[in-house]
C-alpha cells in the first residue's frame, strides 16, 4: 500500500492529509508539497481503524505534544495505564507512546491502541527486552530475529510510529566505556542495544537489517522516529561527542528512509542547559534538514525532582520557539516513579502551555488568535468565556468559584476586588480585533 509520503510525491491527497489541512487551516497543496519533501509527516499506520484522529507534525504547523505511558517490570497495572490513556485523550494530547516493558506488553499495547484513538507510538526494543526476560531469562541473549520480530509485531498491531535506536553503532558502543560521562547512558533502548553489541561483538541489528525495517515500515506506513540512544542524562553531558556522532549517523539513515518513501522524525535530548537549548535545535536541523524534530523536554536543570514537568517545560518552550515540532512531556514523577493519571494531566497541561508559548513565536499570526480571544474575555469580565478558553477549564473554574463567585456574574475576581481595573476605568477597544 502507498505511504503518506509516496502519495504526496505522486500528488495524491489522502483523507489524512485533508484532515490535517482542516485542523491546521492550510491548503492541501501547501501540505502535500511539504509531506513530499519530508518536512511534514502524518504518522498513520494503514492497519489502524479509520476513526483515528491523525495529526501533522513539522515545519509550519502547530507544535504537538506527546504523552508517554506504559508499564515497567516492577509495576504492570493495565487498568492504571488505560486511565492514563483516557486522561491524555481528555486533555488533548496530540500523540501517545506506550513504553511498556513489563507484563504482557503486546496485550497492553493492543488495549491502549483501542483506548487512545490518536496518533500512537512505541519503542519495539522494549518488547524485545520483555521477550528476552520472559523466554531467554536474560535480555542480552536476544537474537537478531527477536529484535526484528518485535518491530514487525508493533507494525502489525497498528502502531503509527516507532522509536528505532539505529544511530548507535558497535564502534560507538565500545567508545562508551572510554568516554567520561557524568550521567552515563540513560536511554533504556540505547543501553540494551549497546550491551548486546558488546556481548556478541556484532553490529546493531537495526543497522544491519535497516533495509528489512524499511520494507516493513513501507508495507504498513510506519513512521520512523529515529531515537537518541545517547541523549545526555545530565546537563553536564550536553552535546558531548557521543550525542553528536549519533545524530550524524541518524542524518544519514533519514536520507535512506526518504529514498524509500518512509516518513521520518528525529529524536533529541534530554538534559540541556538553558543557554544551549536553541543551539541544540540549530545543530540538529543543520544535520537532519527540515525533518521534524522531537525532543524530550529538554530539562534545563537536574535538581527539580518532583517538579520535572516544570523544569522541562521551560526548555520545551524555548525548543518550540526555535523550531522543534513535537514535544515529549515529562511528569512530576520523572526520575522517581511511574506517573499516575493525575501526574499525566499535570505534565500534559504544562507541555501544552509550552507548545503554545513556542507557537506564539513560530507561527504567531495563527497562534495569537487564542490569546486575543482571552484578552477580550478578560477585558469585558466575561467569565464563562475566560474559563472556556483556559487550557485547563476545570481547574480554572474550581479556583474562580471557591469564594462563591459564579461565571455568569460580570463582577471582578477576588484578586483585585473593587479595585478591578476594568471597573474603575472602563476601557474601550481601540484596535481592530481581527488584526494580529
Amino acid at each position: 500500500m502507498a505511504t503518506q509520503m509516496s502519495s504526496a510525491r505522486r500528488g495524491v491527497v489522502t483523507e489524512e492529509m485533508k484532515q490535517v489541512a482542516r485542523d491546521e487551516d492550510v491548503s492541501t497543496d501547501w501540505l502535500v508539497s511539504r509531506i513530499a519533501t519530508g518536512s511534514i509527516i502524518i504518522p498513520s499506520n494503514n492497519a489502524r481503524p479509520q476513526n483515528i484522529h491523525n495529526v501533522g507534525i513539522g515545519k509550519g504547523l502547530k507544535t504537538k505534544v506527546n504523552v508517554n505511558i506504559g508499564t515497567s517490570t516492577l509495576n504492570a497495572d493495565l487498568d492504571a495505564e488505560v486511565q492514563k490513556a483516557e486522561m491524555a485523550v481528555k486533555y488533548h494530547a496530540d500523540t501517545m507512546m506506550d513504553l511498556s516493558d513489563g507484563g504482557d506488553v503486546r496485550k497492553i499495547r493492543q488495549t491502549l491502541l483501542e483506548a487512545a484513538p490518536i496518533t500512537f507510538g512505541t519503542v519495539p526494543i522494549y518488547e524485545a527486552y520483555n521477550y528476552g526476560v520472559e523466554v531467554h531469562k536474560n535480555p542480552l541473549n536476544l537474537s537478531e530475529d527477536d529484535y526484528l520480530d518485535a518491530f514487525e509485531n508493533n507494525a502489525k498491531d497498528g502502531v503509527d510510529y516507532t522509536t528505532i535506536h539505529c544511530g548507535i553503532t558497535k564502534e560507538i558502543a565500545k567508545r562508551i566505556l572510554k568516554v567520561q560521562r557524568h550521567g552515563g547512558i540513560v536511554s533504556k533502548g540505547g543501553t540494551i542495544t549497546a550491551a548486546w553489541m558488546l556481548k556478541h561483538d556484532k553490529e546493531n541489528p537495526y543497522i544491519t537489517h535497516y533495509d528489512y525495517l524499511m520494507e516493513i515500515a513501507k508495507k504498513y506506513d510506519v513512521t520512523f522516529s529515529l531515537g537518541d540512544a545517547l541523549r545526555p542524562g545530565s546537563i553536564l553531558d550536553s552535546h558531548d561527542e557521543l550525542q553528536v556522532q549519533e545524530m550524524i549517523n541518524i542524518a544519514r539513515l533519514t536520507k535512506r528512509a526518504h529514498e524509500h518513501d518512509i516518513q521520518v522524525m528525529v529524536e533529541g535530548p534530554g538534559h540541556v542547559p538553558l543557554d544551549q537549548v536553541e543551539a541544540n535545535v540549530v545543530l540538529a536541523k543543520s544535520l537532519i534538514g527540515d525533518v521534524p524534530y522531537y525532543v524530550l523536554g529538554p530539562l534545563v536543570t537536574d535538581v527539580a525532582s518532583g517538579h520535572d514537568h516544570i523544569a522541562s517545560a521551560i526548555g520545551a518552550a524555548v525548543s518550540a520557539a526555535a523550531g522543534v515540532d513535537l514535544l515529549c512531556y515529562l511528569t512530576p514523577a520523572e526520575h522517581l516513579a511511574l506517573p499516575d493519571a493525575g501526574e499525566v494531566k499535570e505534565g500534559l497541561i504544562a507541555y501544552r502551555i509550552a507548545a503554545h508559548a513556542g507557537d506564539l513565536v513560530k507561527i504567531r499570526d495563527k497562534a495569537i488568535k487564542w490569546d486575543m480571544e482571552m484578552t477580550e474575555a478578560r477585558r469585558t469580565l466575561d467569565w464563562e468565556r475566560q474559563l472556556a478558553l483556559s487550557i485547563d477549564p476545570e481547574k480554572a473554574a474550581i479556583i474562580h468559584s471557591r469564594t462563591g463567585q459564579h461565571p455568569g456574574n460580570n463582577v471582578p475576581c477576588t484578586m483585585c476586588g473593587g479595585a478591578c481595573v476594568y471597573m474603575m476605568l472602563p476601557q474601550q477597544k481601540n484596535y481592530d480585533s481581527t488584526a494580529g
